[in-house]
């Protein structure tokens, strides 16, 4: 198809290589359109116009000559167009045939009737050129146009085999492999790498990973650190499946990409001032308008759904989102999801087709070194504390968010939320814990029904304003109340 899309255009190019000069000017009037013999009134009114041109080019010679005024020069504006300038010194040397058309600080500009006839000669040449070469451009573009459905298919053509030519470029230079085409909905690549990436990092420093997407395997909760590489990863398996349907190899050891009707993607954090609209509120109508449009056949690609909203909202709309992909018709599409919310984690317990994946980090005491390798398996923390650290985070700022991220862990915090730790204050020692030996038998204890809520536990209830309570501080109190009240 493409070698028949470049063929039948021999006599349109023959006829725009015999009509246009070498280096056309980019719009008319800008110099010659078209080749000399290619019109003959046109290479008349050309003669006319440069035998003109030559003529007024020698009358500054000639007239210096013939009056013995050195001075006398011909010049041109296009007020008064061709004249004859003499300085005031040599005014008494002026034929009488020469007639005064201006005066100048200098001396005096002058015209004769043999030099008016030759410029208006010359002018109406040159104007007379240009219309023509208007007519003349006007009926080749006409011939183009009819040959226009023909040339759009043609550039086409021309563009498809920049892009297979691209391809076969850079998988041959970058070491790419023939990517496998099947029917069923899986993504199975070992050694994958991102195209962009890799470039800029240079080859052979880009860590490969695999992915293996399909069957009872169809949603990929990814967790892991900040910085580790959840991103990329997610944009490389987009651009490996969108390279594959485009006909390209893919950066990889070895690849089987099921075809996909749709691609997907919730990536990134982007506002819409112009409509009204605040980050969370465009990524809740992309996140709507997947959740309608999905299907088992679709790719879809989720960055931190609900990370623009409070901790439980956000949470609960990741965790709904995840249900319902889950629940698709056909087994749901095969979909990456990374989260920094660890408890959607728990999901590839709950839903059979949801498994988890981390990228892994190495900690080295208190810092993180960044493996950018993905593994099956939870990761419990975003260390996003290191991260901040690396990111040139102040000492002092770093070192009360691990004490504040201390007091949360343990449940010291009162009931707006605050860390009840004050600075420098160590956390206290666990309580002791009694063990048994293994082989001793435990000593049955003495029934002793707990007592009732303490009066303390009834007045809080009664004082707490349930509507202004936020779900965290929500989550803290309760925490607070059991650690007191067993």
């Amino acid at each position: 198809d493409l070698a028949s899309d470049l063929e039948g255009f021999e006599d349109l190019q023959r006829r725009l290589a015999e009509a246009l000069v070498d280096d056309p000017p980019v719009t008319s009037g800008e110099g010659p359109i078209f080749r000399a013999g290619y019109d003959p009134d046109l290479d008349g009114l050309r003669e006319t116009h440069t035998s003109g041109l030559a003529w007024i080019a020698e009358l500054q010679a000639r007239e210096r000559q013939r009056t013995g005024i050195p001075s006398l020069k011909v010049g041109y504006n296009r007020v008064f167009g061709y004249f004859l300038e003499i300085t005031r010194t040599h005014l008494a040397l002026v034929p009488p045939e020469y007639r005064r058309k201006q005066t100048i600080s200098t001396g005096e500009r002058y015209v004769t009737e043999e030099l008016q006839e030759v410029e208006s000669r010359v002018l109406s040449a040159a104007e007379s050129a240009a219309t023509r070469e208007t007519e003349l451009f006007a009926a080749l573009r006409v011939s183009v146009a009819d040959a226009a459905c023909g040339l759009q298919a043609l550039g086409q053509a021309l563009a498809a085999l920049d892009v297979l030519g691209s391809f076969a470029e850079t998988a041959a230079c970058r070491g790419y492999c023939l990517p496998v085409m099947v029917t069923e909905p899986v993504l199975d690549v070992h050694g994958g790498r991102h195209p962009v990436v890799e470039v800029n990092e240079g080859l052979g420093r880009f860590v490969p990973n695999d992915l293996q997407i399909g069957g009872e395997r169809r949603i990929m909760v990814l967790t892991g650190p900040n910085m580790a590489g959840k991103s990329t990863f997610l944009r490389q398996a987009g651009l490996l499946v969108l390279l594959a349907h485009a006909g390209s190899w893919l950066p990889a050891e070895s690849a089987r990409v099921g075809l996909v009707d749709r691609l997907f993607t919730r990536v990134g954090a982007s506002d819409d001032l112009a409509r009204g609209r605040s980050t969370f509120l465009v990524e809740m109508i992309e996140t709507a308008n997947i959740l309608r449009n999905a299907t088992h056949r679709s790719l879809v690609l989720l960055d931190e759904i609900g990370r623009g909203t409070a901790t439980f909202d956000g949470l609960s709309l990741a965790w709904a989102v995840t249900e319902h992909l889950h629940e698709t018709p056909g087994g749901g599409p095969r979909t990456i999801f990374a989260t920094h919310y660890h408890e959607l984690t728990e999901l590839a317990a709950l839903l059979p087709r949801v498994f988890n994946a981390r990228v892994e980090v190495k900690e080295w005491g208190e810092e993180i070194v960044f493996l950018k390798k993905v593994l099956d398996g939870r990761s419990d923390r975003s260390y996003g504390i290191q991260v901040a650290k690396i990111a040139g985070m102040p000492p002092a700022v770093v070192s009360r968010a691990r004490e504040i991220l201390a007091n949360l862990e343990s449940g010291e915090f009162g009931v707006g939320g605050v860390p009840r730790r004050s600075r420098g204050r160590s956390a206290p020692p666990p309580p002791p814990r009694e063990q048994i030996t293994f082989f001793e038998a435990p000593v049955p204890l003495p029934f002793v029904a707990k007592p009732s809520p303490p009066d303390r536990l009834r007045d809080e209830l009664r004082s707490l304003d349930v509507d202004a309570l936020r779900p965290l501080d929500a989550l803290n109190l309760l925490a607070e109340w059991k650690a007191r009240h067993g």
